[in-house]
């Protein structure tokens, strides 16, 4: 069965803002209402994602943490005491994955032809 991924993206931000809802008024640690908010929204991301590559052959930059946990599970060779990198904040990254560099950022210009400009 193949979804249209216009639809399945409205679905899918209908689960973030659910979720943030949940999370925003969230009564305990274990609110019930997180757990399935939580699990609804990576369903939801999961159908976006199947229909995004069905439709037009695109992915999303993003992975479930659920699927992480799988593969580490599975015997992959990650390892979290192996990342020196402690979130957005920390400066220790390499840099070497980004596609922009940080001092050149993307400007939004574009030439007539719809490639991107170096200013």
């Amino acid at each position: 069965m193949s979804m249209d991924p216009s639809a399945s993206l409205e679905d899918f931000l209908a689960a973030v803002r659910e979720h943030f809802a949940a999370s925003a008024h969230s009564t305990s640690e274990t609110d019930p209402r997180v757990e399935a908010s939580y699990m609804a929204l990576a369903d939801a991301f999961e159908i976006y994602e199947d229909a995004l590559y069905t439709a037009y052959g695109e992915v999303t930059p993003f992975e479930l943490f659920d699927d992480v946990e799988d593969d580490r599970e599975d015997g992959d060779d990650y390892d979290e005491d192996d990342s020196d990198y402690r979130g957005p904040d920390d400066d220790t990254d390499d840099d070497s994955d980004d596609y922009y560099d940080d001092d050149d950022a993307y400007d939004g210009a574009v030439d007539a032809d719809g490639a991107g400009t170096d200013r």
